[in-house]
């Protein structure tokens, strides 16, 4: 009733037909629940879901994030399939350009949400940007990876994401984010004059779960700390791009 409420004073209609609710938690959580979770809305009422899709990215009970890689992994493949049934109509540059914008931009969007995620589950992805990989330079299938990967000078999956975090990380410090994502970062101030205390580190907080190592306000100043000072120190977001991807490039493949 609160929330029609103020739904009404605020002018706003509830859209019976595209409204879900999840219940999170872990397996033993949920399949111990006291009750059937339902959510009663004016006349209406609502039964969990699962998974359910939030600005593109599906969502499980138990947020191993597998369904929304399972519907990437749909969306790649089928496009991968359809690329290199064109291929031979494509110049090379085209044929890149069309890889980034079907298959790479898949794997990169709110990919911030997979760290963390199984290596099983992260596998998956990599086998996807290995196969635009091949299908780039024409190379067969018993010919290894890696320096495929290195002569196009791609980061892996598992290295994107955290490039992503840390540009992330980097623009809520310079005020380049939404504000609530700036206000979970907290610069770290030693208690006495230290030699840390001019490395530009952030607070690392402490957690109780699983969970808490996963959120944001954890892994971002566990990766940020771990950059080099002189990457932190850059005042251009467009050279610490460059420069954090020249650094987890040499870190992988060097």
């Amino acid at each position: 009733d609160e929330i029609h409420d103020w739904m009404n004073s605020s002018m706003l209609r509830l859209n019976e037909d595209k409204t879900q609710f999840m219940v999170f938690g872990s397996k033993y959580q949920l399949n111990h629940l006291p009750f059937d979770p339902s959510l009663q809305f004016a006349d209406n009422v609502f039964h969990a879901s699962d998974p359910v899709r939030d600005l593109g990215v599906q969502l499980d009970s138990h947020l191993t994030m597998g369904s929304h890689i399972t519907s990437i992994c749909k969306s790649a493949y089928f496009h991968l399939r359809c690329l290199a049934k064109i291929k031979k109509t494509l110049t090379p540059q085209i044929l890149t350009q069309l890889v980034h914008c079907f298959i790479i931009s898949r794997l990169d969007y709110g990919n911030s949400l997979l760290y963390g995620c199984s290596s099983t589950i992260l596998r998956k992805l990599q086998l996807i940007q290995n196969s635009a990989a091949r299908l780039i330079t024409g190379t067969k299938r018993r010919e290894h990876i890696t320096p495929i990967l290195k002569n196009l000078h791609w980061l892996p999956v598992e290295n994107r994401i955290t490039f992503k975090i840390l540009v992330l990380t980097y623009r809520a410090l310079h005020n380049m984010a939404p504000l609530y994502l700036s206000n979970l970062l907290e610069k770290y101030h030693p208690g006495r004059a230290l030699r840390s205390g001019q490395s530009l580190n952030l607070q690392q907080p402490r957690t109780r779960t699983q969970y808490g190592d996963l959120a944001f306000t954890s892994v971002s100043p566990r990766l940020w700390n771990d950059l080099p000072h002189v990457i932190k120190s850059v005042k251009s977001l467009t050279i610490f791009k460059k420069l954090l991807k020249t650094h987890l490039f040499n870190m992988y493949y060097m």
